[in-house]
């Protein structure tokens, strides 16, 4: 039987930030279908751990990265439409408890919009990820 990392999410209105928190992973397998399905795969220490999501919209394959770290796996999704999303998941209720708000990237509509107007650039994110070399990370083809 496989367990469930901790999963993390952040939403931007153009992106979602998926983060999985699995330090170590091994054999990391990630599927994202343009109708919203996530899916990721991965063993450590003999154990293997999956999570399958149904997003709450559609996503841009082509347009969303990932990157494969020493602690965790980020994936930045980007989002077909422009849109703020009222929750991650397609279904309504309670969320798994493996689901977790990612406090540290979340930044709420209005204040994305306030920020915005004041001219500064959020095309890009500001966690960090625009200091990885775009090398570094891969997209579905790769």
């Amino acid at each position: 039987m496989s367990r469930h990392p901790t999963v993390k999410w952040a939403q931007r209105c153009d992106k979602i930030y998926l983060t999985v928190e699995l330090p170590d992973a091994k054999d990391v397998n990630l599927k994202l279908e343009p109708e919203g399905k996530f899916s990721f795969s991965a063993n450590k220490d003999g154990v293997s751990y999956e999570v399958d999501l149904e997003l709450f919209d559609k996503v841009s394959t082509k347009e969303s990265k990932f990157i494969i770290g020493m602690r965790s796996i980020v994936y930045v999704i980007k989002k077909a439409e422009k849109k703020w999303w009222s929750r991650l998941l397609k279904d309504e209720g309670k969320p798994p408890a493996f689901l977790k708000v990612d406090w540290d990237k979340w930044i709420d509509e209005e204040d994305e919009n306030e920020k915005a107007k004041d001219g500064k650039d959020f095309s890009k994110s500001d966690m960090g990820w625009d200091d990885l070399d775009i090398d570094d990370t891969k997209d579905e083809e790769g």
